[in-house]
């Protein structure tokens, strides 16, 4: 691998990842830049496990959607372990993907039928949490040399302060959203029924948890109720 081309690389994928404007968008970057500057990848994804199944949060290529399917179908698969941390390692590499792996006898022989030749896998975490897996595809056996953990490393690296900023983007206009949603509903309210801004808060909060439901949710249940919403 070409180091000072990579680095180049990485100096613009920072840019790039810094420059979206949503979570998701940023999984996807993270995707389509693996392929772009990972010698030999023909196609990436990010794998999460929640609660034992499989969720594919991004997907750039053919192969990745069928390969995280079955995995999360077979309960078994580098990139679902990886994702679990099973063994406790933060990247695997398996050179020939033809040949039948012990480790996930029915995975193996469905990856062969996919056209996986060698597959290479980084975990993805934001400070202590695990995000997921980053899994790299290449058709053709041996694609990812030794040089892989080094760039993988560097490319997650890069991704996991990404989304560290990305989520907590998300976060904040998450919170700005509801608490919009509130402060309107609670205008409702008092405006409707006479009610101090203490009286419509309360009003909001015996619902939610008289109904399990979400603060934010009650709110936009009012607004959505009110005959003056236009």
């Amino acid at each position: 691998m070409e180091w000072q081309r990579y680095a180049e690389q990485m100096a613009r994928l920072a840019r790039e990842l810094g420059a979206q404007d949503s979570l998701q968008a940023t999984l996807d970057a993270i995707s389509s830049s693996a392929v772009k500057v990972i010698d030999g990848c023909d196609a990436a994804g990010i794998l999460a496990v929640s609660k034992g199944r499989a969720v594919t949060l991004s997907v750039c290529g053919d192969m990745v959607a069928e390969s995280d399917r079955l995995q999360g179908e077979f309960g078994e698969g580098p990139c679902f372990d990886a994702a679990r941390r099973v063994d406790g390692e933060r990247l695997f590499r398996i050179a020939d993907m033809t040949r039948p792996q012990p480790s996930w006898p029915r995975y193996s022989r469905a990856a062969r039928d996919l056209g996986i030749g060698s597959m290479t896998g980084v975990l993805l975490y934001t400070h202590e949490e695990d995000f997921g897996a980053l899994n790299l595809y290449s058709r053709r056996p041996g694609a990812f040399g030794e040089d892989i953990e080094a760039a993988g490393w560097l490319l997650a690296s890069h991704a996991a302060v990404a989304l560290a900023t990305a989520r907590t983007v998300d976060q904040l206009e998450h919170a700005l959203e509801t608490r919009h949603a509130i402060g309107e509903a609670m205008g409702i309210l008092m405006e409707r029924h006479e009610l101090s801004e203490d009286e419509a808060f309360g009003v909001l909060r015996r619902i939610s948890q008289d109904h399990n439901l979400k603060l934010r949710d009650v709110a936009r249940r009012v607004t959505s109720a009110s005959p003056d919403r236009g």
